[in-house]
């Protein structure tokens, strides 16, 4: 995967709270609350200049360090943090321009970055948990280090696709809350055909949906801000959902045992089938998993 060196990036659309440790407890719907919301949502040259602002929880993030790093799509092809800008750019652009033609308007959705814990409008959270979007104040979360996680303790392949595929993930899930199916299923739903799994594995669809548009999403002047998705990549991104499907973590991460009653995220086969139909369609209608009963 490569960034147009020339495109410029955007950081307006990250909170940065990585500044300090935060205490994890109390506010918001409490830890069994945010897991309520998890079961269903989770992977399962900025205007910003200077950027510190109140986050309703008595958190601030502060974006300076940010904004004097990140600024073309050079910085983005040297340095982690920058390259999830430009995902994050890519993706709302993307979804910016096509979600009217699904009969919703994108409103932006920021990615608040965090280190250990943090609080939520669905609760308070921990890195542990993975990334996850939260309904109930339209935010993407996500401790950086779940990227090296997935390779030292998913055993997964990696790769900067790898990651902008996650993000793209959590976003589908912000694009299902726009467009009203997240409120059509019951948070703790779960079974290998529940509102659940139909959740994820759409979102998964819909990353895939992104991907097949990313070398054409421009940034703001025009310029295309990902130049390059080779097959290697899309193959570490298909490694990684083979990874995170329920029969994959129940067997290689829990007891042995795989139980179709507590799936919530569909199998590792699902979740590559469906990756794959949005990436090869490059259209949102294909993702219909509430539609279906061949998930």
């Amino acid at each position: 995967m490569k960034y147009n060196p020339l495109a410029r990036l955007d950081v307006s659309s990250v909170l940065d709270r990585r500044g300090g440790r935060v205490a994890v407890g109390g506010g918001g719907l409490g830890l069994l609350g945010l897991i309520a919301y998890i079961l269903f949502n989770v992977f399962t040259g900025g205007n910003a200049g200077s950027v510190l602002g109140n986050l309703g929880d008595g958190q601030s993030a502060n974006n300076t360090q940010l904004a004097s790093e990140c600024k073309t799509g050079q910085d983005a092809n040297e340095k982690l943090d920058c390259a999830v800008v430009a995902d994050i750019n890519s993706i709302q652009q993307y979804w910016t321009t096509t979600l009217p033609s699904l009969g919703a308007r994108y409103t932006s959705a920021p990615t608040v970055w965090y280190t250990n814990g943090t609080q939520t409008a669905c609760g308070s959270a921990s890195s542990g948990m993975g990334p996850f979007y939260c309904p109930a104040d339209q935010t993407v979360y996500i401790d950086l280090s779940f990227y090296q996680d997935l390779q030292t303790k998913y055993g997964a392949q990696g790769g900067p696709f790898v990651d902008a595929y996650v993000l793209a993930h959590e976003y589908g899930h912000h694009v299902q809350d726009l467009l009203g199916t997240t409120a059509r299923v019951k948070p703790g739903d779960s079974g290998p055909t529940s509102g659940s799994v139909r959740l994820e594995l759409q979102a998964d669809c819909y990353a895939g949906v992104w991907t097949n548009h990313a070398t054409t999403v421009p940034d703001a002047s025009g310029q295309p801000l990902i130049t390059e998705i080779t097959q290697d990549d899309i193959n570490r991104a298909l490694d990684t959902a083979g990874r995170i499907g329920d029969d994959y973590i129940q067997t290689n991460l829990g007891n042995g045992r795989v139980n179709q009653s507590q799936f919530t995220h569909g199998t590792s086969e699902q979740r590559q089938r469906w990756f794959t139909a949005g990436y090869r369609s490059g259209d949102p209608r294909i993702c219909n998993t509430f539609g279906t009963n061949n998930l």
